[in-house]
């Protein structure tokens, strides 16, 4: 089923102009994102091919089934409750079922968590940002041996110094464990012509090895040093890697070039949401009301354009978390929403629908 289905078959309960243009805080290049709430046919509803949501291929025209839609409501979920508090003047069609949906009766304490730890989730989000910017990671991935130290009197020395120092090779080298040491290898150098010893090195591949290599060390044959690999330290960085270039390969390249441009190395429409979210999350504890429609536009441009320092919004963002918690402790606001009443809800809109 598609969207133009759900138009041709005349199944919309509500569509709106959402993100954006709805909170007032669009700019003549902003996309037009369309939410919305259609209803499946009786028929189908009944049967086994139950759809919770249809979308475009670009994922900015989203439509929820009825019953998908009040589930996501009884959780605050902030898009949803979002479609209630729609701007008239983006609301592009609402049915007279819908009109029973209103947000007030939804409203509750489950809003500090949906808006504010979601919140708080894009500003660990930004952090990351930040520091994969102004921390990024060379392309040339580093080895075992750069994560492994061999001991030099009461010190040690990073693998590839020490080898360099002795103008030893690695494919002279060779490793046995150590016992009850974790990590720790007895380091043995067969310095004969042709190398009889027979050792191994000290990895398999510099460039795919996950480990080092072992050898077996005839009897008699005395360690010159001790290795040791810092075998979480490796693995630690091994997963900042694929990250990073994951986030690379992935990553919105007009908003990455936003970001550079204005200089402040943070995602500024991702921290635009977070005083969004939150802002919001504090006036649903205090006044019982949805404003989608934002006051504030031009501060929150201000920081779409990248006019505050990374670190001095993070700060007020999280002084705007606790002022959040203590409005909600606060709050009058249900626990959540009445699920009974939404249940009812649902039945009598889609008995009436379909009847």
């Amino acid at each position: 089923m598609t969207i133009a289905d759900l138009r041709r078959q005349n199944l919309i309960l509500f569509e709106a102009i959402s993100g954006s243009r709805a909170y007032g805080t669009n700019l003549p290049h902003s996309d037009t994102d369309l939410k919305g709430v259609f209803i499946l046919p009786e028929d189908q509803f009944f049967g086994l091919g139950y759809i919770p949501q249809v979308a475009n291929e670009t994922n900015d025209e989203v439509f929820y089934e009825l019953r998908r839609f009040v589930e996501l409501l009884l959780k605050n979920n902030p898009t949803v409750l979002e479609l209630l508090g729609t701007p008239v003047d983006c609301i592009v069609y609402r049915h007279p079922l819908f009109e029973q949906f209103q947000a007030a009766d939804f409203l509750s304490k489950l809003c500090r968590q949906s808006f504010a730890e979601y919140a708080v989730a894009q500003i660990r989000k930004a952090r990351g940002l930040n520091k994969k910017i102004n921390h990024p990671e060379p392309p040339a991935r580093k080895s075992v041996l750069d994560f492994c130290y061999v001991t030099a009197g009461a010190g040690a020395q990073p693998a590839p110094d020490w080898l360099a120092r002795y103008g030893y090779d690695t494919s002279q080298c060779g490793l046995a464990n150590v016992p009850h040491l974790t990590d720790l290898y007895a380091l043995f150098i067969d310095a004969t012509p042709g190398r009889p010893l027979g050792y191994r090195g000290l990895v398999r591949d510099p460039e795919t090895s996950q480990d080092v290599l072992l050898s077996a060390v005839p009897k008699g044959e005395e360690p010159v040093a001790y290795l040791s690999f810092n075998r979480n330290g490796y693995s630690t960085y091994c997963r900042v890697f694929r990250e990073y270039w994951e986030w690379v390969e992935k990553r919105n390249t007009e908003r990455y070039q936003n970001t550079v441009q204005h200089g402040k190395n943070y995602d500024a429409k991702n921290m635009l949401h977070v005083f969004r979210l939150l802002q919001m999350a504090e006036e649903i504890a205090a006044t019982g009301q949805l404003h989608v429609r934002r006051p504030n536009r031009e501060f929150l441009l201000q920081i779409r354009r990248g006019e505050f320092e990374y670190e001095q919004l993070v700060a007020d963002a999280e002084q705007l978390v606790t002022r959040v918690e203590a409005a909600f402790a606060s709050s009058h606001l249900p626990d959540a929403p009445d699920r009974t009443a939404a249940e009812q809800l649902l039945r009598q809109v889609r008995h009436d629908f379909y009847k």
